[in-house]
């Protein structure tokens, strides 16, 4: 018996809204061309941004400047997901977990584009468990093979990022640096951690006058 073969298709991505952390939901639309039900799979997925798939103005460039000088294929992340038992086709939800850390080269990405989509291939492996007639459950591999791609609009990423953290960028610092930073702000009676870096930026600004 001839185990089920399976095909991926990217149809959609849409943010999460009341997740625990920022989340986007790519609507993975799974098909089965053998003839043989699929029990359940259990799902891999690597997912990389082909960021020389599409054109940048100017002001995306010089943001863009931080990642290096020639942009190539960038990972994402790696992710996955169970897929419940069916014949031909089914739709579910493949879940990528997003930080807004500038210390993350996809997170600088995504900031960096104001517009338009971004190229995104997903490439698949795992495994799938199917049944045929008067036989038990048996396991078959995803093919390495397997992969999709989606362009998905910039629009979906800033909305999700907005819902999370709406009006703020999150930066992550070492120890040594946030304790520098915290003991200016306490000696010079400064409120808040981001009025200290303003006032460290204008004084900066002030001198290079």
């Amino acid at each position: 018996m001839t185990g089920p073969d399976l095909n991926f298709t990217i149809e959609g991505a849409e943010p999460v809204r009341y997740a625990a952390s920022p989340q986007i939901n790519f609507k993975l639309r799974v098909s089965n061309e053998s003839g043989t039900r699929v029990h359940s799979a259990f799902v891999k997925c690597q997912v990389d941004l082909d960021v020389s798939r599409r054109p940048y103005t100017t002001r995306e460039q010089q943001r863009l400047t931080d990642l290096g000088e020639s942009l190539r294929r960038m990972l994402w992340t790696n992710t996955s997901v169970i897929v419940p038992s069916f014949d031909d086709v089914t739709l579910v939800d493949l879940p990528v977990p997003c930080t807004f850390d500038f210390n993350i080269a996809a997170t600088k990405y995504f900031a960096a584009i104001e517009d338009g989509d971004v190229p995104i291939s997903f490439y698949f492996s795992g495994t799938v468990f199917y049944r045929g007639v008067n036989a038990p459950v048996q396991a078959g591999h995803v093919s390495w093979e397997k992969e999709a791609t989606h362009r998905m609009p910039i629009k979906v990423w800033l909305d999700m990022m907005d819902a999370y953290y709406p009006n703020t960028s999150w930066l992550c610092l070492q120890r040594d640096a946030f304790n520098r930073l915290l003991a200016y702000k306490t000696q010079h009676g400064i409120p808040t951690f981001e009025q200290t870096l303003i006032t460290l930026l204008d004084r900066r600004e002030a001198a290079a006058r």
